[in-house]
């Protein structure tokens, strides 16, 4: 049975999942396989992923972990809580992704909590927080993001 992104995405964090059940959404994604996060909490706007963090895998020059690590688990967490947004054969591209970094983390448990500061027809807008296991602050993260509809959501 096909259903809504977001009711599927539902399933998978409650490990509900059956053979029967299906989306257009490709889930989790290659990237959540190669750096390790992986969904934790989602809702309509709402999305929350965690990451167990390593410098041996994930470290700058400095010794920290990379910001590109950072903005990379806060874009999935945006995403899909966009996605549990969207309807049958809608699909979305980023507009933009700004992000702050606020302290370093090594190795740590990190989780990226995004939610909808306002979801439009077309251009929705994002908050993301990322924090270390002791509940401070890493980055915070913004994002617009345009819902595709018709021909501009088709392939993606």
């Amino acid at each position: 049975m096909k259903l809504k992104i977001g009711a599927w995405l539902k399933k998978y964090v409650s490990k509900t999942l059956t053979p029967d059940d299906q989306t257009t959404m490709v889930y989790p994604p290659p990237i959540a396989r190669t750096l390790g996060f992986d969904l934790v909490d989602i809702g309509e706007g709402f999305a929350t992923l965690a990451m167990q963090t390593d410098v041996k895998m994930h470290a700058n020059p400095m010794g920290t972990i990379h910001g590109g690590v950072l903005c990379d688990i806060a874009d999935a967490a945006i995403g899909t809580a966009h996605a549990a947004t969207l309807e049958e054969g809608e699909s979305f591209t980023s507009i933009d992704l700004r992000i702050n970094f606020f302290r370093p983390v090594w190795n740590d448990k990190v989780t990226a909590t995004a939610k909808s500061v306002n979801i439009g027809r077309t251009i929705s807008y994002y908050t993301c927080d990322v924090v270390r296991s002791d509940g401070k602050l890493v980055a915070t993260v913004t994002s617009s993001v345009m819902t595709l509809r018709g021909d501009q959501s088709k392939g993606r």
